[in-house]
């Protein structure tokens, strides 16, 4: 058996931080054999500057969208951005699928190595039979008009299926989820459920403030979003709580619950989740810092979230709402405008607790036996910022 050995100034294993005298063996398929001292590790060692990490995950993507790269304005907020998604998404699928290709070759440079991926038709499905990244694929349902709950749970029913029948390394991988508590009726909600045991769930929450606003109160930008796209709303009735707490309890048989966004979580919303214990350990809150910049020029709550012990992963967004689909860009913007933040803990997030998120657990840290993708950061010196990267394996 062949094997690799690498070093460099500081060696993450996911979990924390190991000085320059720690050296990574893996055999020559990526698999991890151990980390051991440097004057144990013999000769051959592959030097690096930076620090050796984990592949990342990308635990929120639309790579569908990756065609509608630089459409739509920065900072329209969401409403006009949703609407603009809906009217302007339709282009030639030669080209939709070239941006596809393209959007995971970025990926892939940029030590990605896992993500979970949104899904509102198949046209990703070519590319990820190629296995150039290991997906969980998340079968949006949407339909705010009761009576077209039944066709449109058919439809992610048939999408799901279709990728069950094609490609079988992704059969473990693939859920039936809701897009947002603004976009799923109560009758579609009880034709999804089902669907959630043993599987990873996602939902988009709480993205806007207006989201807040709908549930409590039935008004907002929401209700002109419904306008816009001459969506019947007449049955809607307030529940008079935010829409976390109108909805989380709908999540609880899934095995793991990402909630994506989450820009205006409050603690009262983080509170109602505690109040299962068991389910706030499988709940993880996706940060997509740079896509709420984008959109809502606004920034997450990740403070809020660290105080709370809550469950932190890394995500994208689309495309459409960002102007690369790279982990590294993420965190770059979390220590900009979050500098009390260790690259440690950072770090976690998008390696570890990602692949925990996505039932992926060959992924997110150097242990025995796991084949989690080698990645170097660049950095010139402790004190400074991640400036670079360089995939290993």
């Amino acid at each position: 058996m062949s094997y690799r050995k690498f070093k460099a100034d500081h060696l993450f294993t996911g979990t924390e931080m190991l000085g320059s005298n720690k050296v990574l063996i893996t055999k020559t398929t990526g698999e991890i054999e151990e980390i051991i001292d440097e004057v144990e590790a013999g000769d051959n060692i592959e030097i690096f500057k930076g620090i050796i990490t984990p592949g990342f995950i990308n635990a929120h993507c639309h790579l569908e969208l990756s065609h509608m790269k630089g459409l739509i304005a920065e900072k329209t907020g969401l409403v006009d951005f949703v609407y603009k998604v809906v009217k302007e998404r339709h282009f030639a699928e030669d080209e939709i699928l070239s941006a596809i290709e393209t959007a995971e070759s970025e990926m892939l440079k940029n030590g990605i190595v896992a993500v979970g991926d949104i899904c509102n038709n198949l046209l990703t499905l070519p590319q990820k039979q190629k296995q150039n990244l290991a997906y969980y694929n998340f079968f949006e349902a949407s339909g705010w008009i009761p009576s077209i709950s039944q066709p449109r749970f058919e439809r992610s029913l048939n999408f799901y299926n279709e990728f069950q029948t094609h490609n079988s390394q992704l059969t473990t991988h693939n859920s039936i989820v809701p897009h947002a508590p603004y976009s799923v009726s109560n009758e579609l909600w009880n034709l999804i459920t089902p669907y959630f045991k043993n599987k990873t769930v996602s939902i988009h929450n709480q993205e806007t403030l207006f989201e807040d606003e709908f549930f409590i109160k039935g008004t907002g930008d929401l209700v002109r979003m419904y306008e816009l796209m001459n969506i019947d709303n007449t049955h809607h009735q307030p529940s008079k709580r935010s829409s976390l707490q109108s909805y989380f309890t709908k999540l609880i048989a899934a095995e793991k619950i990402i909630l994506v966004h989450n820009t205006f979580t409050k603690q009262q919303d983080i509170d109602h989740i505690k109040n299962d214990a068991q389910a706030f350990e499988k709940t993880y809150f996706c940060i997509c810092i740079n896509a709420n910049k984008y959109i809502e020029n606004a920034l997450p709550p990740i403070d809020l979230f660290r105080n709370n012990k809550c469950n932190i992963v890394l995500g994208t967004d689309s495309l459409a709402s960002n102007y690369s689909l790279s982990i590294l860009d993420e965190m770059k913007t979390i220590q900009l405008n979050y500098p009390s933040i260790s690259l440690t803990e950072i770090l976690s997030w998008a390696t570890l607790n990602g692949a925990k998120s996505l039932g992926m657990n060959n992924l997110g840290s150097f242990e025995n036996g796991k084949k989690p993708g080698v990645v170097c950061l660049n950095w010139d010196s402790w004190d400074s910022k991640i400036n670079g990267i360089k995939r290993i394996i």
